[in-house]
């Protein structure tokens, strides 16, 4: 690759990120991830519920489910797993649905890393969204606060493991 490509690549990242250092071994963290009645009690962030979740997990495997807001709204989520290496990375998208069939509109490749660091969990989520409106959008559906809910009650869920 030429360096003028390398830049415009670099250029091109629309991405969103949190690092976060959890009391819970990784192992449980992501024990709570491989389990579809685990994730429907942490996936979306409270008053919402995730329910119907799906998931067979494995690279190539789909995840679906359904998340329901308190005021009645209804959003599915679904997508492939691309890479899974256990109690250390997860990566999917919703840019196929499941038998690698396109999704109606891809927004993201999320990218889920745990590592071990000062006798807790070192939780990272790495979002690359297509475009930059992608991202912004994101960011304007309450990325931080969100995900951070998630990550929280995802916490929750693998102490009590």
């Amino acid at each position: 690759m030429e360096i003028g490509a390398a830049e415009t690549a670099t250029s091109q990242i629309h991405e969103l990120s949190l690092s976060r250092l959890i009391d819970v071994p990784k192992e449980k963290l992501y024990a709570a991830w491989t389990n579809a009645k685990l994730i429907e009690q942490w996936w979306c962030p409270r008053p919402w519920t995730t329910k119907n979740a799906l998931i067979d997990f494995r690279p190539g495997g789909s995840l679906s489910m359904m998340m329901h807001g308190p005021d009645g709204e209804s959003v599915p989520c679904v997508g492939v797993f691309l890479e899974i290496v256990p109690n250390q990375k997860i990566v999917f998208t919703d840019a196929f649905s499941s038998a690698w069939i396109p999704s109606g509109k891809a927004f993201i490749v999320a990218t889920i890393t745990f590592a071990d660091e000062a006798g807790q969990t070192r939780y990272n989520v790495v979002i690359h969204h297509w475009s930059d409106e992608d991202k912004k959008q994101h960011e304007a559906m309450g990325f931080e606060q969100g995900w951070n809910a998630a990550i929280d009650q995802l916490a929750e869920v693998a102490r009590s493991l």
